[in-house]
């Protein structure tokens, strides 16, 4: 490592961008692991939309501003954040690392980055904000809502208890995307981990894999930690996902697994919002996670939402689907600043992060690069990761000549079109 300057933290010479991160990460993951995180559905096109979605942009840096007292902090949930960036909700982070989601939490805290906790974690949203300290900085908890209401009503009430501050509602997951690396690897989460806040549902060896629930009665089912045929009490376990049949819904039953249970066919605007407001309110805000165009947007502003993702779940739903920059511009018009905006997907440099606010995101969520960080040296794989891209904010911001966040908007920004020529926004 090289020598601090300025009080600052020496540079990790193996490691100076999340591009670097991400290839020293893939030799540390097993494959199985590498694979999960980082496929997007089908082909993958709308995964490699959401990165390249950025390249369509230039910077338009000003001169002469004063940068001297350069401010990248924003509000959000009453805190103040050091940088416009936050921590995705990413599920079974104890994959990437054996400390998993306290390892995540604790660098957000020592960052002074906000944390989203997945529904489908490695560690308990109770041990996560105990993680993160009294002080430290928020947690908000990415919930599927069941269709089953009574496990999405326990996980609410703990959140609140836990001091979270928002649910971020999964909304573009009504089927779930297909993912064939997943389906090749036959991905299983290893037996010494759980889906820890489901994990009183646990009955049998076939719930410990939150990817693979059984076909449920057959007598070929197979265990889904052993490759052996279940015993019948394992088979009365097994985890059904719903299914509808002469205009008549039967839910999920079993043990709660990912592929039986998060996907809701049945979620609406006029009953689920309103339900979701009753069972969070006052105590958590209600946001919607997955908005991709102006339509609903205006519907979630109307259904009194209290903020949006621009998402597409990392490319890992509808393949084809906008990348969610490009979708962003048209989400900002509809809202009219009545509820904040944020964004998410192919995130990579800081220089991205101003990209996105300049286009009209209030904050920005990155995923990936810190499950990379996270494999790559734990908590400290982590901070180091969020040092990276804040580092690289700040300097975008200075170099561009925008002194606080407030201050970038789409003057700051050209299009480039496909024959190179640029135009102002």
């Amino acid at each position: 490592m090289a020598a601090p300057t300025s009080g600052a933290p020496p540079h990790d010479l193996a490691c100076l961008t999340i591009n670097e991160l991400e290839k020293i990460a893939a030799s540390k993951m097993d494959k199985q692991t590498r694979d999960y995180y980082n496929e997007g559905a089908d082909s993958g096109s709308t995964l490699r939309e959401n990165i390249e979605a950025f390249k369509k942009y230039r910077i338009r840096p000003r001169v002469l501003r004063d940068i001297s007292q350069l401010d990248p902090t924003v509000d959000i949930f009453g805190y103040k954040s050091s940088i416009p960036l936050g921590v995705a909700p990413t599920a079974m982070q104890c994959l990437a690392h054996d400390d998993g989601e306290i390892a995540t939490s604790k660098a957000c805290s020592n960052a002074g980055v906000v944390m989203g906790l997945s529904s489908f974690a490695t560690t308990t949203l109770e041990d996560v904000a105990e993680a993160a300290g009294p002080d430290g900085s928020p947690r908000v908890l990415q919930l599927y809502l069941f269709e089953e209401r009574e496990h999405s009503r326990k996980l609410i009430g703990r959140a609140k208890k836990a001091g979270y501050k928002a649910v971020f509602l999964t909304v573009d997951t009504p089927m779930l995307g297909r993912r064939n690396l997943e389906i090749r690897n036959q991905f299983k989460l290893p037996s010494h981990l759980k889906i820890a806040n489901f994990s009183e549902n646990t009955q049998s060896d076939a719930a410990q894999t939150i990817m693979t629930g059984t076909s449920g009665g057959k007598d070929d089912v197979r265990s889904a930690s052993t490759d052996k045929p279940q015993t019948q009490a394992q088979k009365k376990a097994a985890s059904l996902p719903g299914a509808s049949k002469d205009g008549k819904r039967t839910p999920p039953s079993g043990p709660i697994t990912f592929h039986s249970h998060a996907g809701n066919p049945t979620l609406n605007w006029e009953r689920d919002i309103e339900w979701l407001k009753k069972e969070c309110g006052p105590e958590m805000e209600v946001w919607v996670k997955g908005v991709a165009t102006a339509e609903d947007a205006l519907l979630a502003v109307h259904h009194g939402c209290d903020g949006i993702v621009v998402s597409n779940h990392g490319g890992r739903q509808l393949d084809g689907a906008l990348a969610t920059l490009d979708a962003l511009p048209d989400v900002v018009g509809a809202v009219q600043g009545k509820i904040p905006v944020h964004v998410d997907g192919g995130v990579r440099h800081g220089t991205d992060v101003f990209k996105a606010l300049a286009l009209g995101a209030d904050f920005v969520w990155i995923g990936r690069p810190v499950l990379w960080g996270l494999a790559y040296n734990g908590q400290q794989g982590v901070e180091h990761c969020l040092r990276l891209l804040g580092d690289e904010i700040k300097l975008c911001m200075g170099l561009a000549g925008a002194l606080k966040v407030k201050d970038i908007g789409k003057d700051y920004l050209v299009r480039v079109d496909r024959a190179g020529f640029v135009a102002r926004l």
